[in-house]
Parts: structure tokens; sequence; C-alpha cells
């Protein structure tokens, strides 16, 4: 299990993945935005997401859980 986590100082713009769903390594699971630019977040390791922290619409501090995402079932 780990937290998949911002890192920068950012509005979330989309949340991609939903509880329960299953992700691959390099799969993006939420889009950040900061100064007009997109920043993915991705999946670290392949597992399923357990909780979405993040909610779209919010600022997210560097270090922020976005969404914790547990072991592939």
């Amino acid at each position: 299990m780990y937290e998949a986590k911002a890192d920068i100082v950012a509005n979330v713009w989309k949340i991609l993945a939903h509880v329960g769903d299953a992700v691959a390594k390099g799969d993006t699971i939420a889009v950040l935005e900061t100064m007009k630019m997109e920043i993915p977040v991705f999946a670290e390791a392949d597992g399923t997401i357990a909780s979405i922290v993040a909610k779209e619409g919010t600022i997210v501090q560097e270090g922020d859980v976005i969404a914790i995402v547990g072991d592939a079932v």
C-alpha cells in the first residue's frame, strides 16, 4: 500500500481514478494544475484505489495525499 502525493502546490483539476479501480504502474490517477500547466499524478506500482483523499477544485500542498493505493487484487 502507498500514498500517491502531490509533488507541488497546485489545484486538483481532475481525479481520474475511483475507489476500487485497478491501476498499473504509470497510470494517471489525477491531474493537478498550476500556472496553466497540467501535472499528472502517476501510480507508483500496480494496485487498487483504496481511497481518494483529495477533491477536485481544491488546492493541495507539496506532499499532500491525493489517493491511497492498496495491493493489487
